[in-house]
């Protein structure tokens, strides 16, 4: 139980910020501090600070206005404080990471009267490497893995080495932290990627340039902070390292998950893998060609002679089953001699997850092949780090070392990135568990056919349950949308929550019945495209000139067609995503909206989540039809298919729950502050006649509704 000293620090702690800022208390706001307190205060600890009880886990459905982030930062600071923990605040977006870090933290330490600090966790890609910043402007040799593997990546090298002369000055004067996300200009990838490392490629304390390092001075600052800023994808690289890699170990920690719901597909992204039979082949010719220096460079050392020794056999042996693979793959997608002139990609996927056994058995000779190489790969980087100490002997020079590990450490990587989807495409699924998706993709690249291989679990929850929840001290999951059609199972499904953690939807604060749902009689079926098209024409260019109107599209075509058709007095207040730059295109709205003029926001899915356009901004929100996800997604196929096997409503289990959720974010666009009012129209008649309709009607907010019969 949470002891009165912690809870009167919170309560006192909530009291001056209410009063200094002039806050209105929200009842949602304090009943949320109180279920997170409960939640975490009631986690018992052994004598090593081990926590015992396994609810630990509170999720917490509150929408906009609750006041979320100072609700979980003032309810969760001190306790992780007191239990010796950190806390390490997760967000899916850039927007809201800011707003945390610059605006919410700064303020809860100047009002709140409680002490802590706090720092920005990046992963090591985004930080300079020092070490490559001194060969490019030091005159030094240079790198043969970049002279091999990079030589292509920059036309202009003196506009590069001017970059690179500008970056070393500003962060020996102390005026750039040395992360990319700070430096003024504009910064293409191709040039980033020279002037960075991956964990495999770094070579931590034994680096020359370690004390000077920006990752790792980064690094020292986390360990003295009380709070971590970090995003939902870091902590899941982090722990796919095993945690503690980057962030606080998982058992050290107290996670606070905002905008969780993105939680299961950024996982599901993060544990599938890819394979391009054309990349491997270049990356695999950059190290043929290698092989000579190498030899020449490190053959002094007797084990690294013996594994380079054995690397032409296992090269030779790769090529002509990569060929293999490769025409095998165009067969399976009925393209022998390769795409159509009039095709640019085309995907398969394989019934079941299950790949055909032809493949699976060229897959199981390639696990053989890219296992064999990871191995020799990995001996010698290890040998190439070691000869870095200067208290190991390992009869290589520091130099040579230093030179050759950036390209052994990278083609390294690249064959357990292979060796991994190789491995999934050549394993038998277990029987009555969900089955990984595996799909070919085939394209053109330069011109030339390439064929890319994948592979994806279908759900991330058993991961999650294991390296995540079941491992944290304690953890928040919170955001506005959690729920699906009012229920939390479609969220524990996919994200792995046990049904033993503490669930609960808070109260809003806002008055809905200041909107109105609308079903008008010119809602049509979609399923008739050209009606329904014409439906949507009709409605937008019946429109008031003043109103400020965001529409939103489920597929680019229909937004196209839509406003091609449109009236040209209506088309010069439409304003068209992808046309223009988001930020852009969210600036000459209200710009329009601010003198009195109409303006109307055509939008894709993106669109649904996360503008946030208050008051006047918008009084009218258009979906157009309902947001069933599209039916080519590989994993969600799979996953459906598997789930139709098993006796299973896929569309009654999956789809609609999930539209529900996209469905209550679309109309929270609306309502973003207490005073907003306005209309919100659907103009899909499926609401009306489909039985899933009333479900997805209730789950929304209580709206005034004008439903046409």
């Amino acid at each position: 139980m949470l002891d009165d000293a912690l809870k009167s620090e919170i309560q006192a702690a909530y009291r001056r910020v209410v009063e200094q800022l002039s806050l209105t208390p929200r009842y949602g706001q304090r009943l949320m501090m109180a279920e997170i307190a409960r939640t975490l205060g009631g986690i018992s600890m052994d004598s090593d600070g081990k926590r015992q009880n396994d609810t630990h886990v509170c999720v917490l459905e509150a929408g906009t206005g609750t006041g979320k982030t100072l609700a979980y930062l003032l309810a969760a600071l001190p306790i992780a404080k007191a239990q010796g923990k950190r806390l390490i605040v997760s967000t899916a977006t850039i927007a809201l990471q800011e707003q945390v870090l610059n605006q919410d933290l700064p303020m809860l330490a100047k009002e709140s009267g409680l002490s802590f600090r706090y720092s920005l966790a990046k992963g090591r890609g985004r930080y300079v490497c020092v070490a490559r910043l001194d060969q490019v402007t030091g005159g030094a040799e240079p790198n043969p893995a970049m002279s091999l593997f990079e030589q292509d990546l920059a036309a202009d090298n003196s506009e590069f080495e001017a970059l690179a002369t500008r970056m070393v000055d500003a962060y020996g004067k102390g005026e750039w932290q040395g992360d990319r996300d700070s430096w003024p200009e504009s910064i293409d990838a191709q040039s980033w990627r020279r002037l960075t490392v991956d964990h495999r490629q770094c070579t931590n304390r034994r680096c020359g340039h370690f004390a000077a390092c920006a990752f790792f001075r980064a690094r020292r600052d986390l360990e003295e902070a009380d709070v971590i800023v970090a995003n939902h994808d870091l902590v899941l690289a982090d722990l796919s390292l095993g945690g503690g890699a980057i962030l606080p170990e998982p058992e050290e920690a107290i996670f606070i998950f905002d905008e969780g719901h993105h939680l299961p597909d950024k996982a599901l992204s993060h544990f599938a893998h890819r394979f391009a039979v054309h990349a491997c082949l270049g990356w695999l010719k950059t190290l043929k060609n290698s092989l000579t220096e190498l030899n020449q460079a490190l053959a002094a050392q007797t084990t690294v002679a013996r594994l380079l020794a054995t690397l032409p056999d296992t090269l030779q042996a790769l090529e002509p089953l990569l060929g293999d693979v490769f025409q095998t793959g165009f067969q399976l997608a009925g393209r022998p001699d390769g795409l159509h002139d009039d095709e640019t990609f085309q995907q398969v996927r394989f019934e079941g997850g299950k790949a055909p056994d032809g493949l699976r058995e060229q897959a199981t000779q390639l696990v053989k092949v890219f296992a064999n190489l990871a191995r020799t790969l990995e001996s010698i980087s290890d040998i190439l780090r070691e000869s870095l100490d200067p208290d190991k002997q390992t009869g290589l020079a520091r130099e040579q070392a230093e030179a050759w590990l950036p390209l052994v450490a990278l083609v390294h990587g690249r064959a357990d990135e292979a060796h991994a989807l190789w491995v999934a495409f050549s394993k038998v699924d277990p029987p009555k568990s969900p089955p990984s998706a595996r799909w070919i993709s085939l394209s053109r690249v330069n011109g030339e056919p390439d064929i890319e291989f994948s592979a994806s679990p279908v759900s991330a929850a058993e991961t999650l349950a294991k390296t995540l929840w079941g491992r944290c001290h304690g953890a928040v999951v919170t955001s506005a949308t959690l729920t699906a059609l009012g229920r939390f199972e479609r969220l524990q499904e996919r994200a792995g929550l046990a049904s033993r953690y503490r669930y609960q939807a808070l109260p809003s604060p806002f008055d809905y019945a200041n909107a109105v749902l609308s079903v008008p009689q010119a809602a049509a079926d979609p399923g008739n495209r050209d009606v329904h098209e014409q439906a949507i024409v009709e409605f937008v260019a019946a429109l008031g000139k003043d109103e400020a109107t965001l529409v939103l599209f489920s597929s680019r075509a229909q937004l196209r067609a839509v406003e091609k058709a449109l009236p040209e007095r209506v088309k010069q207040r439409v304003l068209a995503q992808d046309a223009l730059p988001k930020r852009e295109l969210l600036e000459r709205h209200r710009e329009a909206v601010d003198v009195g003029k109409g303006s109307i926001i055509f939008g894709l899915a993106s669109f649904a989540e996360g503008i946030d356009l208050p008051g006047d901004y918008l009084t009218h929100v258009i979906i157009t039809r309902l947001p069933f996800a599209v039916p080519d997604d590989p994993v969600g196929a799979t996953l459906a298919e598997w789930i139709e096997s098993q006796g299973g409503n896929a569309f009654m289990q999956i789809s609609v729950p999930d539209a529900s959720i996209k469905l209550v974010q679309a109309c929270g666009r609306l309502i973003r502050k207490e005073n907003d009012r306005g209309r919100i129209t659907l103009l899909d008649r499926r609401v009306l006649t489909r039985r899933y309709g009333k479900a997805l009607l209730d789950a929304l907010p209580p709206f005034r509704r004008e439903i046409a019969g």
